[in-house]
């Protein structure tokens, strides 16, 4: 598979079927707008038992070599009476491979350019971002989740360096499963990070890490997905140097993208259950400027 895909047929993929424009030059929603108040009423008829997931990794306050700068939180009490009150500080650098959160479409790009080309060097600031920020997400990320089980799929426990996720295997595994992937979906992909971190050291800690090959691309902008969730991120490195490759589906396509999801409980509940589509709930803060936010997305259903 690997040999049919290179340079050009990736960037054709980032730069000849991007979004830009599609909502207008001034757009800073992305593929989000896909997700219509219809979307959402049609989504909330998934929740069926109301059995509510959590695709949350714990707040990352211990170090490990893929967490340098651990996040802290620290709690502080006082009197009040005859009783008290307690209170925490929270602190954290998400971005990384330890913090489940949600990526903005200010926080990657490439040589054309953030979200709609606009330019980092212009656009970017130390208090945050003039263009794309998590805020223009407030209202939430409410939409029908599509959950695909590649370890499932495969009869193993978790994805390989040797055998990365394809487009096309995405598509194998959504037909097995008797699911579709459409507009504004948020699709889910299962690909065995916490079996993986049971027999390897910790995944994205070494120079190479499993995960999602560049032609996921094309899956995403076929079926005009909205958001993508993933435990294993994009396979490191790419063959061509470029600087991403499925997270490119950032700027290129405007997705919401949500990183280090813990997904063994969710592949456990949805193949109990018999049925992989659920309602996707994830309420980014509302900070103006963030280039994304800390997130415990939600699969109720």
């Amino acid at each position: 598979m690997t040999r049919d895909w290179d340079r050009a047929r990736v960037q054709a993929l980032l730069h000849g079927r991007d979004n830009w424009g599609r909502w207008g030059e001034d757009d800073q929603v992305g593929a989000v707008n896909l997700i219509t108040d219809a979307k959402r009423a049609e989504a909330a008829k998934l929740v069926r038992t109301g059995r509510s997931v959590s695709l949350s990794r714990p707040f990352p306050t211990r170090p490990w070599p893929g967490n340098p700068r651990p996040a802290a939180h620290y709690t502080t009490r006082a009197p009040r009476g005859t009783g008290g009150i307690s209170g925490d500080y929270y602190g954290i650098e998400y971005h990384g491979v330890a913090s489940t959160h949600v990526d903005a479409l200010c926080h990657v790009w490439d040589e054309q350019g953030m979200w709609q080309g606009r330019d980092p060097d212009v656009e970017l600031t130390s208090r945050g971002s003039r263009w794309g920020g998590v805020e223009h997400w407030g209202q939430g990320i409410v939409t029908r989740g599509v959950l695909l089980d590649v370890p499932a799929f495969r009869g193993e426990p978790y994805v390989t360096l040797e055998r990365p996720v394809h487009g096309d295997e995405l598509a194998e595994v959504a037909r097995a499963q008797g699911v579709t992937v459409g507009p504004g979906d948020a699709l889910v992909v299962h690909s065995g990070r916490d079996g993986w971190d049971r027999e390897n050291p910790a995944w994205g800690t070494g120079p190479s890490r499993p995960g999602l090959h560049a032609s996921c691309l094309e899956f995403l902008r076929d079926h005009d997905c909205a958001v993508l969730a993933w435990d294993m991120l994009d396979q490191a490195p790419n063959d061509w140097g470029i600087p991403w490759t499925v997270h490119g589906a950032i700027f290129a396509y405007g997705l919401a993208v949500v990183d280090n999801c813990a997904l063994e409980p969710l592949a456990a509940a949805c193949a109990g259950e018999g049925r992989y589509e659920f309602l996707f709930v994830l309420a980014p803060l509302v900070v103006e400027g963030g280039t994304g936010s800390p997130a415990n997305p939600l699969a109720l259903l």
